[in-house]
């Protein structure tokens, strides 16, 4: 495989830095959803208030410790958001296109400050659902332009580590959204009220955030605007020497140009390899297990045993090691490469998960029983071990090889494809996993090392390495390299 283009002069300045990391607040809003949505749907008043029946039914000693919060209304009000983002992201890949990524991060920042606002103040069940619409709305226009912006605003060589900024604030999130829910949870009668408005603070952040940083270059390349785009990169790249980088930027722009339906490409035979790859990381991503476990993390905790607060904590302890391990991927990626992190995590994840079920299995039945201290405590440990090695593996390259594999013709409309496969089977996954945590019981955790294992294979055998590769150089170093894509290039 080749190796880093080294033509590219760029140094690290303190605007682009602010780019970066302003940029990542789009995920850090992403995560915060994520993490806030187990915490609330957990909450004795927020039960009360719109889901009387499941409160009920959470205070029968004797209901099925697996079957305590299976209700799909109470699944829908964290899916929803989901399938929002699934038809949003559409409408997000052309907004990239047309307006720019810039514009399009503001543009979510705005529906973010909606979704908090009705979200927090919901009076009845409808409202609180709408609020919910229109975070997903937002995260569909953040996961689509937040992930590419970091892929073209990023140095050649840092390019991994830039874009798993984005997967590092989901994981900040996730813990603010711990931190914040295990703080209201003694809030009576309002303190989900409190958890969900918090919301509205990374959105403020990104919304001003996002007046400030620059467009990408590419982006103003492709909407005619070169003079603009060369400034940018100077900006960006902070020396003036930029003229192989530009030059490469208006090829690929110029090679853009000539494709009128970018959709329609992404059905052609040689768009088959970036597609297929991009659609089935997400699938995967999603079938990990991870947001089953981040999603109802307190929930979990709680059919294991745990009292209220002691669940709400242990979701806070994962956050941590969520977050921490994070680092290691943007400390390694662009040295060991993308596919020995990857493999490297499926078999921690897959020993995690068998582990796991196998001790609910044996010690957690459904009726009258709870784990003991001790064996709470192991499965714990293992969750965090688990979360660890998804932190620095399926959890940022499910969102960094998709955003720079696709060439410029196809990228937001390729890109949308793999955020709305996300969405989907985030919506699945988080519609369907309390309702499979009654039915499967322990066995749902054997369920997602099935899927474990198959991930790993497909890692082995058809996912190329493209680590120090330039975005716009793809095809000719990675695909057409390729023992298998290679036969869908011309």
């Amino acid at each position: 495989m080749a190796g880093p283009d080294a033509r590219f002069n760029s140094k690290t300045t303190g605007y682009v830095f602010a780019c970066w990391i302003i940029a990542a607040f789009g995920g850090l809003m992403f995560g915060y959803d994520i993490g806030i949505s187990g915490g609330v749907s957990a909450m004795d008043d927020f039960l009360i208030k719109f889901f009387p029946q499941i409160h009920e039914k959470k205070l029968h000693a004797k209901e099925d410790n697996y079957c305590k919060y299976d209700d799909q209304m109470l699944q829908l009000f964290t899916s929803s958001l989901y399938l929002a983002a699934l038809v949003a992201s559409f409408g997000a890949s052309k907004a990239c296109t047309v307006l720019g990524r810039k514009p399009t991060i503001l543009v979510a920042s705005a529906f973010f400050l909606i979704g908090a606002g009705l979200s927090a103040g919901a009076q009845v069940k409808w409202m609180l659902i709408l609020g919910r619409i229109f975070f997903g709305i937002g995260v569909g226009f953040g996961n689509e332009a937040v992930p590419v912006f970091l892929s073209e605003v990023a140095p050649v060589h840092q390019r991994g580590a830039v874009n798993i900024l984005f997967q590092l604030f989901i994981t900040i999130g996730i813990l603010i959204a711990n931190l914040v829910n295990y703080a209201t949870s003694s809030m009576h009668p309002y303190g989900w009220r409190v958890s969900l408005g918090v919301a509205a603070v990374p959105a403020v952040v990104l919304f001003f955030g996002s007046l400030v940083i620059t467009e990408t270059p590419t982006s103003l390349v492709e909407r005619g605007k070169d003079h603009v785009g060369k400034a940018a990169l100077k900006k960006i790249r902070g020396v003036d020497d930029v003229d192989a980088e530009f030059e490469q930027i208006v090829d690929a722009c110029e090679q853009a140009k000539l494709v009128k339906h970018p959709f329609r490409s992404l059905m052609k035979k040689q768009s088959m390899p970036p597609l297929i790859i991009g659609i089935m990381l997400q699938v995967f991503q999603q079938f990990t297990g991870i947001n089953a476990i981040m999603f109802y993390a307190p929930v979990l905790f709680q059919t294991m045993g745990f009292k209220n607060d002691a669940s709400l904590l242990s979701a806070v302890i994962t956050g941590i090691v969520n977050v921490g391990s994070t680092f290691v991927s943007i400390i390694f990626v662009d040295k060991l490469g993308r596919r020995k992190l990857l493999l490297q995590a499926c078999v921690q994840m897959l020993i995690c998960q068998v582990a796991i079920g196998s001790i609910l299995h044996v010690h957690l039945k459904a009726t009258g029983s709870t784990l003991d201290k001790g064996l709470a405590a192991v499965v714990v440990v293992l969750v965090c071990l688990y979360v660890m090695s998804f932190a620095w593996s399926w959890g940022p390259l499910g969102w960094l090889i998709p955003s720079e594999t696709f060439p410029l013709e196809t990228r937001t409309a390729g890109f949308a494809f793999a955020v709305s496969t996300n969405m989907l089977f985030t919506f699945i996954i988080a519609q369907a996993f309390l309702s499979m945590l009654c039915h499967m019981k322990a066995f749902i955790f054997f369920f997602f090392s099935a899927w474990i294992f198959i991930m790993g294979m497909f890692v082995l055998f058809l996912l190329p390495e493209t680590k120090g590769v330039h975005i716009d150089s793809m095809a000719d170093k990675v695909w057409k390299q390729h023992p298998v894509w290679k036969k869908f290039m011309d």
